[in-house]
């Protein structure tokens, strides 16, 4: 079947990158981000709720230009107009859940939520009004799953929903990377998935243009995520990349990247996991990071992946399936060879595509 790539990509944002100012002192909405909307807009919710899903980000050759959604994994946010709370700022009440951390401070410009969340509230031009936030973390740190954007894509989309949805998706991507920048540099191929859904392909990242890539509705498409006990820091991950590469390698990365994305936007999965598992500049560094990952990526092929390859900057591992036994029969051999080869007790999970991004779970009228 002949694929139209012009009426398949999707471009959706033309919009200059913002520099990371230095962190305000107060959590005043006081960022070096644009006004969007001059009046300021009236509260329509008391409170918002969202949730934001994981992502998969990089792909293999895709590193900082390309990433996808997940399923059924994600952070909550809940934002509440607060008359206790400072007009023009924000207070973070809470933070709970499964993977809730002590490492995470309730300072808002320290925390991901919060700084989306200010930044957000910078955009709309909110002065008159202060907001309480709840972070509800479903994804443990340093995964390798987007967690630090699945917090703030959710935070960025409450504040905006709460006061209507002034701001399109182009503008929250850009509140979100405000956190991005703070916490793990400023790539957009967590939270632009996280609040697009899907797979997102950054095409520039100055001026920032957004490509969403179109995988088929009519097609099977599912996850096998294995997260072993070992974190991974986003920063010490990036401090072991090459600082220069081979011609060769550049070559070889830029056409499995070309072939990645024809796979994705044709449904085909064993080009789309053929091309994931074939980077030779990021994932040869990262990989002797995470114990046992090797063997992992080998487990996962020899079971009947189509690929397998580091998600983001791991130390998770993700491969790719097309049905939901196969993927459990995957993920056992792949937490088995973490266990066998890295002495790592690991969790292994299949999910589906998120097609959705952030949204409202649920929100109470004025």
């Amino acid at each position: 079947m002949a694929i139209s790539f012009l009426s398949t990509f999707k471009p959706i944002a033309f919009f200059p990158t913002q520099k990371s100012s230095p962190t305000p002192p107060l959590s005043r909405c006081n960022l070096s981000l644009p006004t969007v909307t001059i009046t300021e807009p009236e509260p329509v919710f008391t409170s918002v709720k969202t949730f934001a899903p994981a992502t998969v980000a990089n792909l293999g050759p895709g590193f900082d230009f390309l990433g996808c959604a997940v399923d059924g994994l994600g952070d909550h946010v809940s934002v509440t107009v607060d008359p206790s709370v400072h007009p023009g700022e924000i207070s973070i009440t809470e933070i709970y859940g499964t993977h809730a951390s002590s490492k995470l401070s309730k300072n808002p410009i320290w925390n991901c939520a919060g700084i989306a969340a200010i930044a957000a509230m910078k955009m709309l031009n909110i002065r008159s009004v202060g907001l309480s936030l709840s972070l509800e973390k479903g994804l443990p740190l340093g995964s390798g799953l987007g967690s630090s954007a699945a917090s703030a894509a959710a935070a960025a989309v409450a504040v905006n929903e709460l006061f209507g949805g002034k701001l399109d998706s182009r503008e929250l991507v850009l509140a979100g990377l405000e956190s991005e920048a703070k916490v793990s540099g400023y790539h957009a191929d967590n939270i632009a998935p996280a609040i697009m859904g899907g797979f997102v392909l950054i095409r520039s990242y100055d001026p920032l243009e957004l490509m969403r890539l179109e995988f088929p509705a009519d097609k099977e498409l599912l996850f096998v995520l294995v997260s072993p006990e070992f974190e991974a820091p986003t920063k010490k991950m990036r401090a072991a990349l090459p600082l220069e590469i081979a011609m060769p390698h550049h070559v070889w990365n830029c056409s499995q990247a070309g072939a990645l994305v024809a796979s994705i936007l044709g449904g085909d999965l064993a080009g789309l996991g053929k091309a994931l598992s074939s980077d030779k500049i990021v994932e040869p560094k990262r990989a002797p990071l995470i114990p046992g990952m090797e063997a992992v990526k080998k487990a996962a092929l020899e079971a009947g992946a189509f690929g397998c390859t580091i998600s983001g900057a791991g130390p998770t591992a993700v491969a790719v399936v097309d049905g939901e036994e196969r993927g459990e029969e995957v993920g056992k051999s792949m937490v088995e060879a973490f266990r066998r080869e890295g002495n790592l007790e690991s969790v292994a999970m299949v999910k589906r595509l998120d097609r959705v991004g952030a949204r409202v779970v649920s929100s109470v009228p004025k």
